[in-house]
């Protein structure tokens, strides 16, 4: 006996797909094996470590926590997503280039769109808020000092490109 399939609508990065999946397909699945969009990391596969994080509505989204189903109408981005209209790195990717806010990158996309909602929220942050910003994200590697003064620098470029958005 087959698994029903169902048919789901993405907007994913601006690009809409139609997939067919199984009612209890994960959303870091489908964007990983259905749409080949690989940016977004599956760590813990319980919501706990941040890697999978994606914006869906520009709200901050464990993936492996959201079945693909469920996002039917949504707007998603992944980290693919953060890029700048003509392909350059967004202020978020510059600074964490610029601040060497990552070792082994795994878990630097999910930090990526989390920052990335974050500043959107709060374009200004104090040190402590940076802090807090990435609070719910793990990394083995950096020791957190590079990814909070990544989050200060993409705001420092996020104003000098957006000025009205501050």
């Amino acid at each position: 006996m087959s698994e029903e399939l169902h048919d789901v609508r993405l907007s994913v990065n601006g690009n809409t797909h139609e997939i067919r999946v199984p009612a209890r397909r994960l959303l870091s699945d489908a964007l990983r094996h259905d749409l080949r969009l690989t940016g977004t990391h599956v760590g813990c596969e319980h919501g706990v470590c941040g890697a999978c994080t994606i914006l869906v509505d520009g709200a901050p989204m464990r993936a492996c926590l959201m079945f693909a189903v469920s996002a039917q109408g949504s707007e998603i981005t992944t980290v693919e997503g953060l890029t700048n209209p003509d392909g350059s790195l967004g202020p978020v990717q510059q600074a964490f280039m610029e601040c060497h806010g990552l070792q082994c990158g795994f878990c630097t996309p999910g930090f990526l769109t989390t920052i990335t909602a974050g500043l959107r929220d709060n374009p200004t942050p104090t040190h402590e808020e940076a802090r807090d910003m990435v609070a719910g994200n793990l990394c083995r590697c950096t020791g957190y000092q590079n990814i909070v003064k990544a989050v200060e620098r993409a705001a420092a470029l996020r104003q000098a490109q957006e000025p009205e958005a501050v």
